[in-house]
């Protein structure tokens, strides 16, 4: 099975988190590759879809992983006590 790339838009604000879960359930049981590099915004549904299909994925023994985070998204997960979604995202400090 090929990984398949999803490319996460620039705000996941509440909107977007309906169209992200949709997104995610339609990849579910194939490799997944999260692309977070465009993220300016996360908020507080996004992160639940997001730890919600990383555990899924876990229970069904594939892949998922997030590649390229962009600032804002590390300053994201680690403010809201996630950076474990995106293990390079606890290399990005937290701007004062």
């Amino acid at each position: 099975m090929t990984d398949e790339t999803l490319t996460l838009g620039e705000s996941l604000d509440m909107t977007a988190a309906g169209p992200l879960h949709k997104e995610l359930l339609g990849r579910r049981g194939k490799p997944v590759t999260i692309d977070a590099s465009q993220v300016r915004r996360i908020g507080g549904q996004c992160l639940q879809v997001l730890l919600s299909a990383q555990s899924t994925w876990a229970a069904d023994g594939a892949d998922f992983q997030i590649t390229e985070p962009s600032t804002e998204f590390s300053d994201g997960l680690t403010l809201m006590g996630a950076s474990h979604l995106a293990p390079a995202a606890a290399l990005s400090p937290v701007q004062d």
